[in-house]
């Protein structure tokens, strides 16, 4: 609750204009929260939050390695999506009359708050590295994420290592973010 409480307060500002609820998601290392939200004149109120025990770390650890063929990572990230879509099955229930009265006014408005987040974005924006006044504020098509991560889930360890916005550290834990991420927009 106080993460989730913490994540809205520190960055609501930068949520596109728009009533309405809308959904602010945290992918960490060893878990991932989502907080539903209802825009407010001041300070947003939380409609409902979730925390699931999946971030990069743990879920990379839970699917093992990736393997050596594309069909092997491409089963891999269908087991980690798999996985993620169980954990977020109550939350979605739960906030789905929510969800559907924002999305008949337009699209959900959604805001990430992660490394996965702002690694797709700057791929998104074909940036030599990261920049944070570039990437933070950014409005980023779901489509365009979903492009990249499926790019991202196929693509070998030794591609993804030699992507500038991903570098060697992150590159065995971009997939898992991908995973929760596309999650997220289903």
């Amino acid at each position: 609750r106080e993460e989730a409480r913490l994540a809205v307060l520190g960055c609501h500002v930068l949520l596109e204009d728009g009533r309405g609820p809308a959904m602010i998601f945290d992918i960490g290392g060893g878990s991932t929260e989502l907080v539903l939200i209802e825009s407010t004149d001041t300070v947003p109120r939380i409609l409902d939050w979730q925390s699931v025990p999946w971030g990069v770390v743990s879920l990379s650890e839970t699917c093992g390695t990736e393997g050596a063929t594309h069909e092997d990572r491409i089963a891999r990230y269908a087991r980690m999506r798999g996985l993620v879509t169980e954990s977020f099955a109550a939350f979605a229930r739960r906030t789905e009359s929510a969800r559907q009265s924002a999305s008949d006014t337009g699209p959900l408005r959604l805001l990430g708050t992660s490394g996965t987040v702002t690694t797709l974005a700057s791929l998104h924006l074909e940036l030599p590295q990261y920049d944070r006044s570039a990437v933070d504020g950014l409005i980023v098509p779901a489509q365009s994420m979903r492009a990249i991560s499926t790019r991202l889930s196929s693509m070998p360890i030794e591609e993804r290592r030699e992507l500038a916005c991903i570098g060697r550290e992150r590159a065995d834990l971009v997939v898992a973010g991908c995973a929760i991420l596309e999650t997220i927009l289903d």
